[in-house]
C-alpha cells in the first residue's frame, strides 16, 4: 500500500497551531487534542495554507512561516466602523476589547472586535484578529485520504 500524499483533492485529519512572531499560540487544535479535518480546496483555510500541505504525507510534521498577506491578509480600514453607542445594551456592553457577534442581513454572525468607545461612538473593527501578523503555520499530518 502507498503512502497517501495530501493532493488538491484530499481529504485529510490534522493538527495545527498558529503562533504569533513573539511564539505566542494564537490558535491550537491540540489544546483540547480535537485535530481539524480538511476536505482540500472547500475554502475552510485560504489558499496559502492549503498549499502548506500539499505534498504531506501522513506522519509529517512541518514548520511554515507566512506573511501576512499569505496568511490573513493585511487590515482593510474599510472593515473599520462606527457604531451608535445606542446599538449595544446589557447584554453586549460597548467595552474596548470586547468581541462581539454582529448579525448580518443574511443572518449569519460576524465577529467585531470593539476598539475605541469615545462618547456615543464605538469603533468596531472586522478585520480578522489576526490581519497584518507574521505567522508560524505548525501541522501534525494524522490520515490523508484521496
Amino acid at each position: 500500500m502507498s503512502e497517501q500524499v495530501i493532493g488538491s483533492q484530499s481529504e485529510v485529519l490534522f493538527h495545527f497551531s498558529i503562533k504569533l512572531e513573539d511564539g505566542s499560540a494564537a490558535d491550537s487544535t491540540k489544546v483540547h487534542n480535537k485535530p481539524a479535518k480538511l476536505f482540500m480546496g472547500d475554502g475552510s483555510l485560504t489558499e496559502n495554507f492549503e498549499k502548506c500541505l500539499l505534498g504531506l504525507v501522513v506522519g509529517d510534521s512541518k514548520s511554515f512561516d507566512l506573511e501576512p498577506d499569505d496568511a490573513f491578509g493585511q487590515p482593510n480600514p474599510d472593515n473599520i466602523y462606527y457604531v451608535d453607542r445606542s446599538k449595544f445594551g446589557v447584554d453586549t456592553p460597548a467595552e474596548v476589547g470586547s468581541i462581539i457577534a454582529f448579525t448580518q442581513p443574511d443572518g449569519t454572525d460576524l465577529p467585531g472586535l470593539v476598539r475605541e468607545v469615545a462618547g456615543e461612538s464605538v469603533t468596531v473593527d472586522f478585520n480578522h484578529p489576526l490581519a497584518g501578523q507574521k505567522v508560524t503555520f505548525e501541522v501534525d499530518i494524522l490520515e490523508v485520504s484521496n
